[in-house]
């Protein structure tokens, strides 16, 4: 096992990512509205009387959607759509990491060629 602490991240959260096989990309939305129906307790517009609405923003085929989510199923696309978040900030460390080894590693060989 390596002693670079980098190297360390790194296997840990390429390691990590076959846990977020289930993401789904978007933004979960939770908002109250109302019905439109007259005689409905929504119509008075009281934010306790609003219904709960679920939705998944998302870029589909090139367009942005909005996709209504059944309240059965808000609770497992809100968990997806954070899995999504872990797997950008992974990637987006795992990157820096490459990044950073790759300057030293220039450099490193810059130096090398130097000497002779």
């Amino acid at each position: 096992m390596s002693s670079d602490p980098e190297l360390q991240t790194r296997g840990r959260l390429v390691r990590s990512l076959g846990a977020l096989r289930e993401m789904l990309p978007g933004s979960f939305i939770e908002r109250r509205r109302k019905c439109g129906r007259p005689l409905c307790r929504c119509a008075d517009g009281s934010p306790d009387h609003l219904h709960l609405q679920f939705l998944l923003h998302v870029r589909w085929q090139g367009k942005l959607r909005t996709l209504h989510i059944p309240a059965a199923f808000a609770d497992q696309v809100r968990s997806q759509v954070e899995l999504y978040r872990r797997f950008q900030r992974a990637a987006e460390t795992i990157a820096q990491i490459n990044l950073r080894r790759f300057l030293r590693q220039k450099q490193h060989s810059r130096h090398e060629g130097k000497r002779r």
